[in-house]
């Protein structure tokens, strides 16, 4: 699921950055493609339960909060 693969990726992304390993942490960071790429297959994520839909966006939110980390993607045009 996205929920273990962020919970797995995390801590690496985690200790690449802490030692500045950059290669490393977008290697972590791009083993969640496959799981990112599921999750928006299958997942409808604005749904009508707000418990659900709160949820869901959170774990968008970590994906976000994640990817801040490494890079400073209001650069990237396009």
């Amino acid at each position: 699921t996205l929920f273990a693969a962020l919970d797995a990726a995390e801590p690496q992304i985690a200790a690449a950055l802490g030692s500045e390993d950059f290669a490393g942490a977008m290697s972590a960071m791009a083993a969640l493609r496959a799981p990112i790429d599921a999750f928006f297959d299958a997942v409808q994520v604005n749904v009508e339960n707000a418990v659900i839909r709160r949820n869901r966006l959170n774990l968008l939110s970590r994906i976000r909060h994640i990817c801040l980390q490494a890079a400073d993607l209001t650069r990237v045009e396009g």
